[in-house]
Order: C-alpha cells, then sequence, then structure tokens
C-alpha cells in the first residue's frame, strides 16, 4: 500500500485526485492522510468525495474513512 501525506506540497484536493488516479490506473492501494491538512477548512469537501465515488465506480474499488471532514 502506498502512503501519501495528504499536507504535503499545496496541500489540497489535488493530492487526492492525482492519488486516486493513479492508484486506478496501477491498481494498487493507496492511503492518504491529512488531506487538506493546513487549510481553513481541513479534511475532504463535497467536491473531492465526488470525485473518489467516481473513481470507485468506474474501477470498483474499497473506501474507508469516506466523509465530510475527515
Amino acid at each position: 500500500m502506498i502512503e501519501i501525506d495528504g499536507s504535503l506540497g499545496e496541500g489540497g484536493g489535488q493530492v487526492l485526485r492525482s492519488a486516486l488516479a493513479l492508484a486506478a490506473l496501477t491498481k494498487q492501494d493507496v492511503r492518504i492522510f491529512n488531506i487538506r491538512a493546513g487549510r481553513k477548512k481541513p479534511g475532504l469537501r463535497p467536491q473531492h468525495l465526488k470525485s473518489v465515488d467516481a473513481v470507485m465506480s468506474i474501477c470498483g474499488g474499497a473506501v474507508e474513512g469516506f466523509e465530510i471532514d475527515s
């Protein structure tokens, strides 16, 4: 499993979207933590949940800890 600190770099949702796409393409498990940790409203926002939903519906993956502000 690949583990990614979502607070690194720009610390926004792009880390999540890129990691999801690459995990789907390479069929590797990924764990992303500290998503948007440095933002005014940290954690997942509704648009991030939609991104995860879309990728999961396409490739049939599984998700844990998948809720707003998580």
